[in-house]
């Protein structure tokens, strides 16, 4: 008597279950489509994504080393700068392309019906895989440098995992704001270049004085950067651990999945006059 609802619902979340894989294949087409066509034409071709953290690297390396004279007492300070340029740059790349994300393919949303998420996620996996060469270029200069690599750097894909998390919530903001704002591009590329400055990239939280090294620290990107550090490079990284008071830790962990959630909602909010607005 039973067997025909229950089947009917087997047969709903199958279907179901199939619509979300063939979303998955999509995010996987997109994304890998964008990371061909990125560097689509040009001479060295995939090798741009790791020339590039790397020429930054070596310009950022000469200046604060030789001239600035700053880096000196830090434990492998080549391989903490080459670690903070990567992660930003992972940041940044991805924020600035979820921003036109959904008005970049405007016309493929007005003629085919799709999670528009599915454009969000998909940049952020394209930067991913640039992430993860460089990534890769990272571990292999911290073997070089015989920087023991302890079992803490286990913990890395958890870092990793908040990273991705962080920059998908942002990218579903500055996405949805952009289709009605168009002037959210001018505004954030000034919002990341302050934010360069502001987090510890370049310099060790050791220079900057009480309290403002907390404040940094409440940055989630700054809390995932020095973590980074502590977990690959050196335990004498500084991390929220060390500098926040026990009652603000939770603070720059807990901001990724804040965002995240809210930036979906507004999102998914936004999402349905997208096609009229783009």
């Amino acid at each position: 008597m039973n067997g025909g609802p229950n089947c009917g619902k087997i047969f709903s979340v199958i279907k179901l279950n199939k619509q979300k894989f063939r979303y998955v294949e999509l995010v996987k087409e997109l994304s890998l489509t964008d990371f061909k066509l990125k560097y689509q034409g040009s001479f060295l071709g995939y090798l741009w994504s790791l020339a590039k953290p790397l020429m930054l690297f070596a310009i950022l390396y000469i200046v604060f080393t030789k001239f600035l004279r700053i880096g000196g007492n830090i434990p492998h300070y080549a391989l903490y700068l080459l670690t903070g340029v990567v992660f930003w740059m992972f940041f940044a790349e991805t924020t600035a392309t979820s921003v036109t994300s959904i008005v970049a393919k405007g016309d493929l949303i007005r003629k085919i019906y799709f999670p528009r998420i599915v454009l969000v996620v998909s940049g952020a996996a394209t930067s991913m895989l640039t992430f993860l060469l460089n990534f890769l270029a990272v571990m292999f200069f911290v073997l070089v440098n015989g920087v023991p690599v302890g079992f803490r750097a286990l913990l890395l894909p958890i870092i990793l995992i908040e990273f991705l998390i962080l920059v998908v919530g942002v990218g579903f903001f500055l996405s949805s704001l952009f289709v009605k704002y168009r002037d959210i591009t001018h505004i954030w590329e000034i919002v990341l270049q302050g934010a360069f400055y502001g987090t510890p990239i370049l310099y060790p939280l050791t220079m900057v004085p009480a309290p403002y090294n907390k404040l940094l620290l409440l940055s989630p990107v700054a809390q995932i950067i020095q973590d980074a550090r502590y977990l690959l490079i050196s335990t004498d990284s500084a991390t929220a651990f060390k500098l926040l008071p026990l009652k603000f830790v939770w603070i720059p962990y807990t901001l990724p999945i804040i965002i995240f959630l809210l930036g979906y909602q507004i999102f998914n909010r936004s999402a349905a006059k997208f096609a009229e607005e783009v």
